[in-house]
């Protein structure tokens, strides 16, 4: 069955069916054969058998007995052969006859197996033999016996009948022949079955098939219709009892996800309005806090930055809102990328020599220019933040199958990033150094800067340069499509 593994379900099932099928057919043909044939052989061996011995008590035997007297005798026996007419072969001492005029008076057909059954049972004894050209033979010995003081003594000489079993022969192989013959059609014929079988079968699965498709497509109110209550009638009704509990489940996350998405929209919302406001103050205050005694200054400054940090979380977080609701959307324009990377690096003023670039020139895309730049400033803040410089900044396209792509590699001078955290390091609030969990980042950086890329319908990748450091590699196509 392994040779069929590759196979469809169907051809499987109609394959295993007449296998079997085949197997019954030939198993029938087989023992009907071996019963047949016995039968046949062995009613023709016992009227050969019986006719024989009949005969060889019924002639008179002269004993000693001379060539002529074997002669007669043999001739006699060779005349009412039955169920076939037969050649007779007599052996008395050293004198041997045959029936048949003109032959050898001695038969290889008579084994030296035979003459010792025959020695050794008055009653006789037979073999089928056959001759090189396939003709099938049966062999009688029959020794000529005489009753003597209620015993029965031999007198020496035995004759051997050689029965040709030709239409024997030809009634077995008419049997196989139709045995063969009427194999083809019945093969045929359970095609039939085996086509309505695999029908019954493949229905249920392809059934459940094409719901786990649509259930695997969100269809969570998918269900099979329930026929029967065989086996696949169970199965489809514990595959609808499961979309069943899935639909429920999901159901219940959903309004979970989005009862938090509401409440971290709302909340970051409602803190606008205050932060402002309080920014505001403390940039006022921080004007003045030279004026004021140190301790009041230093606290001063203090809130001042942690309303900064409060600021940037809460921008965040509205940010991630908008991802989670599907509510961001790109603008998309066409621009040069080296004049585009450059204006990001000049904005945050990181043309001291810290970051270097590898820009192609006349080199256009259609992107969001604000997402872009926000993406590009996040991997090389993060760079100069937590890796070192220099920061390199690499850019450059590829010809690929489906289209044209852009390629963004931002490689910093640090140590790289460790093993336990590269799976981690898109996850929101995730933060590698337990010691940086107040540093001025919110965590949220890398996260925001995945779901821009996965926006324009790129990928985001990080790993470690081979010559050391950290490499965000960012894969994109050259025209984003909204």
């Amino acid at each position: 069955m392994r040779r069929f593994a590759p196979l469809g379900l169907r051809t499987r099932l109609i394959a295993a069916f007449l296998l079997v099928a085949a197997i019954c057919a030939v198993s029938t043909a087989a023992l009907t054969y071996q019963q047949a044939r016995n039968a046949i052989l062995k009613q023709s061996q016992d009227t050969a058998v019986s006719t024989l011995r009949d005969l060889v008590d019924s002639q008179y035997t002269q004993l000693p007995m001379g060539q002529a007297e074997l002669q007669r005798l043999v001739g006699e026996l060779g005349k009412r052969g039955q169920p076939h007419p037969w050649i007779v072969y007599g052996e008395y001492a050293k004198l041997r006859a045959t029936s048949n005029q003109g032959g050898a008076p001695t038969s290889t057909a008579v084994s030296e197996q035979l003459r010792r059954q025959v020695t050794a049972h008055p009653h006789g004894a037979f073999q089928r033999t056959k001759d090189p050209g396939g003709n099938l033979s049966l062999v009688v010995g029959m020794p000529a016996v005489f009753k003597y003081n209620e015993a029965y003594e031999t007198t020496g000489a035995v004759f051997y009948a050689v029965v040709p079993l030709d239409t024997e022969q030809t009634t077995v192989e008419a049997l196989v022949a139709a045995a063969r013959t009427g194999a083809v059609p019945g093969l045929a014929i359970s095609l039939i079955p085996a086509l309505l079988a695999a029908r019954s079968v493949l229905r249920p699965v392809r059934d459940m098939r094409k719901a786990a498709q649509r259930l695997g497509r969100g269809r969570l109110d998918t269900r099979i219709e329930v026929r029967g209550a065989d086996e696949l009638a169970g199965l489809a009704r514990t595959f609808n009892e499961t979309a069943r509990a899935l639909e429920q489940s999901v159901s219940e996350l959903r309004e979970a996800e989005a009862r938090a998405r509401r409440f971290a929209a709302d909340v970051s919302h409602e803190l606008r309005t205050p932060l402002a406001g309080m920014l505001a103050v403390t940039e006022v205050l921080d004007e003045d806090a030279g004026e004021l005694d140190p301790d009041t200054a230093k606290a001063l400054r203090l809130i001042s930055a942690e309303t900064g940090k409060l600021a940037v979380l809460v921008e965040d977080l509205m940010e991630i809102s908008r991802f989670d609701a599907r509510a961001a959307e790109l603008n998309l324009d066409e621009v040069d990328l080296a004049e585009t990377v450059t204006k990001t690096l000049e904005r945050r003023h990181w043309t001291d020599g810290r970051v270097t670039t590898d820009l192609p020139p006349d080199v256009r895309a259609r992107l969001d220019p604000r997402r872009f730049d926000v993406v590009l400033a996040n991997l090389v803040g993060n760079a100069l933040k937590h890796g070192g410089a220099p920061v390199r900044v690499a850019v450059r396209t590829e010809t690929r199958p489906e289209g044209e792509r852009l390629l963004v590699e931002v490689t910093d001078s640090g140590p790289g990033i460790a093993p336990e955290v590269l799976p981690h390091i898109f996850e929101r609030f995730f933060k590698a150094d337990a010691a940086r969990t107040r540093s001025t980042g919110s965590g949220l950086g890398l996260a925001i800067t995945l779901e821009n890329v996965r926006l324009h319908g790129g990928t985001l990748l990080a790993a470690n340069a081979p010559g050391g450091g950290a490499l965000f590699t960012l894969d994109m196509p050259l025209e984003a499509r909204v």
